[in-house]
């Protein structure tokens, strides 16, 4: 077992393991690390930890120290010269006439190497470009071709899925896809739906493959002879997450029927002939297990506000009735708004509401004294007059003539 510190570089998903010289560094520190290439700024990833031996290759580069304030300044530093540099080549590349297309620049961290990705359709002759980035900079110049995967990976950016690109995020390497993994998935293969934003095959189409190739081998084929529980028949489709397939039976080979895997049998897997096919025992039916507790809970037939009981009560309570023995609902008080907060209940309720102080008492009401039909009381009989029927507007009454004092 070795003793060792995981990190990453900027730009990179992968890791690399390097020797921590008796120093504890935790997840997120920044250090400075001996590569091939020189010093270089990185990140760690995973602190100390051991490996197996076979896990690492010999020699283990080592850990030169922790990032300090210097160290960050030259880095910030770095990545202005590394715009600069960009914004030059561009120029120096539309001089030459060169078809080839500049992602991205790297400058190294103790800037004695500049390294230039560019991606371009064949073989570009790029000695004098060199020669003039060389001339202008007065460092060691780099000029690297890379696929379209990478520059999709060093620029970033959102997949058809929303998300960050995989390969920017946490992918390692390159995973070969093919189209016989969209072929196997059952997805279209339109080149627009299963493409990235690179033009290539979407990473993605790997990840359940392996889940794929698994169900393929346990459901049987499309034009398969089985033996359902309502008899023989041919397999059409097969859907392999739900290990579903739909049969044409032969009592009736214009519908087709969907069964479970474990609900057939295959005869014969693939097309050929029947001859020779002995037809057992129809299979048994397949019956899903369900929890205890699900098959305990009561199924109402009639809608929750016609059943009676536990059922009887939520209606109650969403209607607002009071005290919850009548099924009547709650009316809101013309007056006004009713004051929140529970009702008084016994003796309590019986009681006439308290009055307020410096209020007078109010007069009783007099009882109305019989007298003849449309006669006035502060009328005598022969000065009544016919009144008009009256008309309402915004809840007030007038006559027809426009008086509206009666």
């Amino acid at each position: 077992m070795t003793e060792v510190i995981s990190v990453r570089f900027r730009g990179g998903s992968k890791t690399y393991f390097f020797d921590p010289k008796d120093l504890q560094v935790r997840v997120g520190d920044n250090v400075i690390v001996q590569t091939a290439q020189g010093l270089e700024f990185a990140t760690c990833t995973q602190g100390n930890h051991e490996v197996d031996d076979d896990a690492i290759v010999k020699p283990l580069s080592a850990l030169v120290r922790k990032a300090t304030e210097n160290d960050f300044r030259v880095v910030e530093y770095n990545r202005k010269r590394e715009k600069e540099a960009f914004d030059i080549c561009e120029g120096k590349i539309a001089d030459h006439g060169l078809e080839m297309k500049l992602v991205n620049v790297s400058v190294g961290f103790d800037s004695n190497k500049i390294v230039f990705y560019f991606t371009a359709d064949g073989r570009v002759d790029f000695r004098e470009l060199v020669r003039d980035l060389a001339s202008v900079f007065r460092a060691r110049i780099e000029l690297r071709q890379i696929g379209v995967r990478d520059e999709a990976k060093m620029i970033g950016g959102l997949g058809i899925c929303g998300r960050p690109f995989c390969c920017s995020q946490f992918l390692d390497g390159f995973l070969p896809v093919s189209i016989k993994m969209a072929k196997t998935q059952n997805l279209s293969l339109n080149p627009t739906k299963i493409s990235g934003t690179c033009g290539r095959l979407m990473c993605c189409l790997k990840y359940e493959q392996n889940a794929y190739e698994d169900a393929a081998r346990r459901m049987p084929k499309v034009e398969s002879f089985v033996q359902t529980p309502d008899g023989p028949g041919n397999v059409k489709s097969v859907e392999l997450l739900r290990e579903l397939v739909k049969v044409s039976l032969d009592s009736a080979p214009e519908s087709l029927k969907t069964y479970h895997a474990c609900e057939i049998r295959v005869l014969r897997n693939g097309k050929g002939s029947r001859e020779g096919i002995e037809i057992p025992e129809r299979t048994a039916r397949f019956v899903e297990e369900r929890e205890e507790e699900e098959l305990m809970q009561p199924v109402f037939s009639t809608p929750y506000y016609m059943s009676s009981g536990l059922e009887e009560a939520p209606r109650r309570e969403k209607m607002g009735t009071e005290g919850g023995d009548t099924g009547k609902p709650r009316h809101r008080h013309r007056g006004g708004r009713r004051k929140s907060g529970p009702r008084p209940e016994g003796p309590a309720a019986q009681q006439p509401p308290a009055k307020k102080q410096g209020q007078p008492p109010r007069p009783p009401r007099q009882q109305r004294q019989d007298r003849p039909e449309g006669q006035r009381e502060d009328r005598p009989a022969g000065e009544n007059k016919r009144r008009r029927p009256p008309y309402r507007n915004g809840g007030r009454r007038w006559n027809k003539g426009g008086d509206a004092s009666k």
